[in-house]
């Protein structure tokens, strides 16, 4: 039976190979904020698409809303969408410091607390938080990038306690640097050659996936030997 698998940030980079990789077995609905590139990558697919900030809870609570009338339910949740900030602390523009925080951390909560519901209800649920190694170390002129991802590292632990009582799996996984545009979109030039191959982390999120129930894969770190 096809699982019903609700991916952010689907519409490039690492949430698009996710959506290449996983809807050819399942039903996959991809969400992001622009319709454009979301329409394209479903029509590639074959999938189902919802534009969705997952900063704003009214519309990630609507969304799912819809996707569970339509599907019945949701078996995987997979946290994906992320924004880049860099620089010095004081030159960080305030805006782009609500955004970051608010997508990366602010938007992994509120999808986790829409999908908790069904979840629970039918006893069974992965939940893949996309993480990254800023979420266990620290560099400087990014504290802002990871202090959202310092905080998704907390939240997938206590979240592990507190909802494997009813059958559901949460897993971080915490990349290295991807071969993705992120820097590109900021105008930061960087050498991308001893990048990780997004589609290393797709197999790492569908052998997650096709794990028994009761094995759970509470966190894994994934980069280039090289990097």
């Amino acid at each position: 039976m096809k699982k019903v698998i609700v991916i952010t940030g689907a519409s490039d980079g690492l949430g698009k190979t996710l959506t290449e990789s996983l809807s050819k077995e399942n039903n996959v609905i991809a969400l992001a904020t622009t319709e454009e590139k979301l329409q394209k990558v479903a029509e590639e697919n074959n999938c189902n698409y919802k534009v969705c900030d997952v900063s704003d809870y009214n519309q990630v609570e609507k969304c799912t809303n819809e996707i569970i009338e339509e599907f019945g339910k949701i078996d995987i949740l997979i946290n994906n969408a992320g924004l880049w900030i860099q620089e010095k602390l004081e030159e960080n523009d305030t805006e782009r410091i609500n955004a970051v925080i608010d997508v990366n951390l602010l938007g992994t909560i509120y999808m986790t607390k829409a999908v908790i519901p069904i979840m629970k209800k039918n006893q069974d649920g992965i939940i893949i938080n996309i993480n990254s190694q800023a979420g266990i170390n620290h560099k400087a002129e990014r504290v802002v990038y990871n202090a959202s991802k310092w905080g998704v590292t907390g939240f997938s632990k206590s979240l592990q306690d507190e909802v494997a009582k009813y059958g559901i799996r949460v897993t971080d996984i915490m990349p290295g640097m991807l071969k993705t545009d992120m820097f590109n979109k900021m105008n930061i030039k960087k050498n991308m050659e001893n990048g990780l191959d997004t589609k290393e982390v797709a197999r790492l999120v569908k052998f997650i996936i096709d794990t028994p129930k009761d094995v759970m894969i509470p966190e894994v770190g994934i980069k280039n030997i090289n990097n």
